[in-house]
């Protein structure tokens, strides 16, 4: 057992009397979405065969009201180095007021791949792994989602007997997902590097099953029952980052039609090429002014493309539902089943953005979000995701003309509302944010392209060269 392994006393022995705390602490979970005590509790449930995770689970459903209790089981499978560990839990990650319990998560993933691939990961991959888990855990914690991590365990000498003592027809359990549970080289090399998780996991003794689904149902409730208030916005201190000259001053030069004409038929050709073949994901980004050129830009990415080739997603105001959960996890879930080729009108930077500006986000939410996108942006690199950010800007004199001429047109009267007119009110603050933005958030993996130009010839063109350019280079 790890020695620094977090080991709950054993306090309920009555049953019912567990059950009943369960069932008021689960209430009392679901009751606090919306409240300033809201939160969610993600169970990650791992360990060794036999030592009783799927008994202990089932028991807790038991005693608890099971409509209000996700349990996600699956299987372990190798890490993808196409995808994020966490993405194909995403959609599982549970909302405020909600409890999941994932039996089977990128814990079990890490060590099947460890146990499992032609070449296994050294320390050193095994620990990186290990450290970006506990960043992600950390970004959920900071979202109010509690995660409780709980390990079963049992020894060599139990696990023997039970593996004898278990029908032939369950005797797949055996090999089960190719793990020898009679290899004792295996099971102490599980034990070894489980133990380089990290020292906040709950070890439960499989040895005893009473006492064992008592301790782990124990476990969840004190999770549920710890309900302490968000704390306050309180103060930070930071520094307001210099605008850059270019949004201040944006380009006049126009570019001629015919000019025009003859680079967008060449550079649509090449793009399309280039996004096609390239054996990455890539993802591009948009940002900036309203009437920017944002939609022009994208449909002119597009032109050359199959729309079977790739996704677009526009971003608006989040959804009830999807305020519940962690301000990423919209973002995440979009990830799933997606084309290779994905382009957002407006992104998870909305959070340091409109956000901020309106006072949708508080100062430490906002704050904490750039280190959060950071961290969300490089575990995309690192799945083989270029990601390609473009910040496109007018002057305010243009922004204004572009706006009139949409409500005299009446194929694009409805791109203009008045929400559109007030955030002209807010001007300056925009700038500032996109400032902060673009210091704190742009990465050599992920750098920011400021495009700030009058004519929208110029900015579609561009737009294309600089796809080319990010996906020759990166």
């Amino acid at each position: 057992m790890n020695d620094d392994a977090i080991v709950l006393p054993h306090r309920h022995k009555n049953p019912n009397r567990l059950s009943l705390d369960l069932i008021e602490a689960q209430y009392a979970l679901k009751n606090s979405w919306g409240k300033k005590n809201a939160k969610s509790v993600l169970v990650l449930v791992s360990g060794i065969e036999l030592a009783g995770k799927g008994e202990a689970v089932k028991q807790l459903r038991e005693w608890v009201d099971p409509r209000y209790l996700r349990v996600k089981a699956d299987p372990p499978h190798v890490l993808n180095v196409n995808q994020p560990f966490w993405q194909p839990y995403a959609s599982f990650i549970p909302g405020e007021g909600q409890i999941v319990v994932m039996f089977g998560n990128w814990y079990s993933d890490l060590l099947s791949t460890a146990m499992h691939v032609s070449k296994p990961l050294d320390d050193t991959l095994f620990d990186a792994y290990v450290k970006n888990m506990q960043a992600f855990e950390q970004d959920l914690k900071n979202n109010q989602v509690d995660v409780v991590k709980v390990w079963f365990d049992l020894s060599w000498k139990s696990l023997q007997k039970r593996l004898d003592d278990i029908d032939v027809s369950e005797r797949r359990w055996h090999k089960l997902h190719g793990l020898d549970w009679r290899n004792k080289k295996q099971y102490d090399n599980i034990q070894k590097l489980r133990k380089r998780f990290s020292d906040d996991w709950i070890v439960i003794d499989g040895e005893d099953k009473t006492k064992r689904d008592q301790l782990f149902a124990e476990s969840i409730l004190h999770a549920m029952q710890d309900l302490p208030e968000h704390p306050d916005q309180g103060t930070i201190n930071w520094t307001q980052a210099l605008v850059p000259d270019l949004l201040l001053h944006p380009e006049s030069d126009a570019l001629e039609h015919d000019q025009y004409k003859k680079k967008l038929k060449k550079l649509t050709r090449r793009v399309a090429e280039a996004l096609r073949y390239d054996e990455r994901h890539v993802m591009v980004v948009f940002e900036g002014m309203d009437a920017a050129g944002k939609g022009g830009a994208i449909k002119r990415i597009v032109k050359r493309l199959d729309p079977r080739e790739y996704d677009i997603f526009t971003i608006s105001a989040p959804e009830k539902y999807e305020l519940r959960h962690p301000y990423l996890w919209r973002f995440w879930t979009k990830l799933e089943n997606c084309s290779d080729i994905r382009i957002f009108d407006r992104s998870w930077y909305g959070r340091v953005l409109v956000e901020r500006v309106e006072n949708f986000a508080n100062e430490r939410e906002w704050q904490r979000a750039y280190d959060e996108i950071n961290r969300f942006e490089k575990d995309l690199i690192d799945s083989q995701t270029v990601i390609i950010k473009i910040w496109l800007s007018i002057s305010k004199d243009e922004q204004e003309q572009r706006f009139h001429a949409r409500e005299k047109t009446p194929h694009k009267r409805f791109k203009i509302t008045e929400d559109d007119w007030r955030n002209r009110e807010k001007w300056n603050e925009y700038l500032n944010a996109a400032a902060d933005m673009f210091e704190r958030t742009s990465t050599d993996a992920a750098p920011w392209t400021i495009i700030a130009t009058d004519d929208k010839y110029s900015a579609r063109i561009k737009v294309l060269k600089t796809i080319l350019k990010c996906l020759k280079t990166t």
